[in-house]
């Protein structure tokens, strides 16, 4: 039986048909922000999943702006607390746009506060979205307008430093920079491993991964784009799937989130490729992401366990492809969710 890297040399990435034909139907570009007053034929049920961990700082600006979606249609927003120890949960549990909130009594990770989240949405599409992403208005409709049964959409992110968007909101009205994403605008580092595939560049390179790759067209059958393959595109901040697709292939691997940080988003997306989903990019989908205020320290911290997640997912993708998972996948959240506080 071959291999989940094995199965990815043999999909494509081809998804330009796919964009063509729903800039025919719809009369507007792939890439361009979706106005609220386009008659759409067919809109899928969305449903926002939130994993949050300590995120009280900035969590009602990610969903204030989730209220100020403008979107005609209603949307579930499903928070997952991760056991934290600050306002999060109180915060999650108050706020009007939020359907569902539910909290972890110990500490799990992302990847199962996902799959929780994942496990209660009744939308045919989820959009994974971090606890620390600001969403233009526009966005939740890019998606839904969008979004398929064999398709991953994939936005981005602008960080911003805590001092920049603390003690007022003014800087978050502005229009995040796409290329403030290193999917999009790349400065590697010279004459030391690179992280994913331990490459080392003798000299510096101006790296444009989504341009390089005509926004992901060429990382089909396995390709790299120097540090970047097309697993690794597929970033959780900011990505929407399709749910069924989730559950078919097990969800995230909740044993990332025991290890460490990083690596689950990318394992998800190795996964759903194989099942033969296309990933596309949204260049209008961009949101600020929320610098904590100890950002140095955390990011550290998830750096002291890259080397760990990083083996997780190689012996993973030296295993056969996940699939017909949804039954287990389900039974396992069941028994999951019986350990949990549901706040609203």
């Amino acid at each position: 039986m071959s291999t989940l890297h094995e199965g990815l040399l043999h999909r494509n990435n081809f998804h330009t048909s796919s964009t063509r034909s729903w800039e025919a139907t719809s009369g507007i570009g792939w890439h361009e922000p979706t106005p609220s007053s386009l008659p759409l034929a067919a809109v899928r049920a969305l449903s926002v999943v939130i994993p949050a961990r300590n995120v009280g700082y900035c969590l009602p600006a990610v969903l204030d702006a989730l209220e100020g979606q403008h979107h005609r249609y209603r949307f579930e927003v499903i928070v997952v607390d991760d056991a934290s120890t600050d306002a999060t949960v109180a915060i999650a549990a108050v706020h009007p746009i939020v359907t569902t909130v539910l909290r972890i009594p110990e500490r799990a990770g992302a990847a199962t506060a996902r799959n929780l989240g994942t496990a209660l949405a009744r939308g045919q599409t989820v959009l994974y979205l971090d606890g620390d992403m600001v969403l233009p208005p526009h966005v939740i409709t890019d998606i839904a307008a969008r979004a398929t049964d064999t398709t991953v959409l994939v936005g981005f992110r602008h960080n911003l430093p805590y001092d920049l968007h603390q003690g007022g909101r003014r800087v978050l009205a502005e229009h995040p920079d796409l290329a403030a994403d290193h999917r999009v605008v790349w400065r590697p580092p010279v004459g030391r491993p690179l992280l994913y595939t331990g490459i080392t560049l003798d000299k510096p390179l101006d790296g444009r991964p989504l341009d390089h790759t005509h926004d992901f067209l060429d990382l089909g059958y396995g390709r790299r784009y120097v540090d970047w393959d097309l697993p690794r595109m597929v970033v959780t901040a900011l990505a929407a799937v399709p749910r069924a697709a989730v559950l078919e292939v097990g969800g995230f691997d909740p044993e990332f989130g025991r290890i460490g940080w990083g690596m689950e988003d990318t394992y998800l997306g190795a996964c759903l490729i194989a099942a033969g989903l296309l990933v596309i990019p949204l260049r209008q989908a961009v949101g600020f992401h929320l610098d904590p205020p100890d950002a140095d320290r955390q990011w550290q911290h998830k750096l002291a366990s890259w080397p760990a997640t990083l083996a997780r997912y190689w012996d993973l993708m030296r295993c056969p492809a996940p699939s017909g998972r949804s039954r287990a996948f389900m039974s396992d959240m069941t028994e999951l969710l019986h350990t949990c506080e549901v706040l609203r």
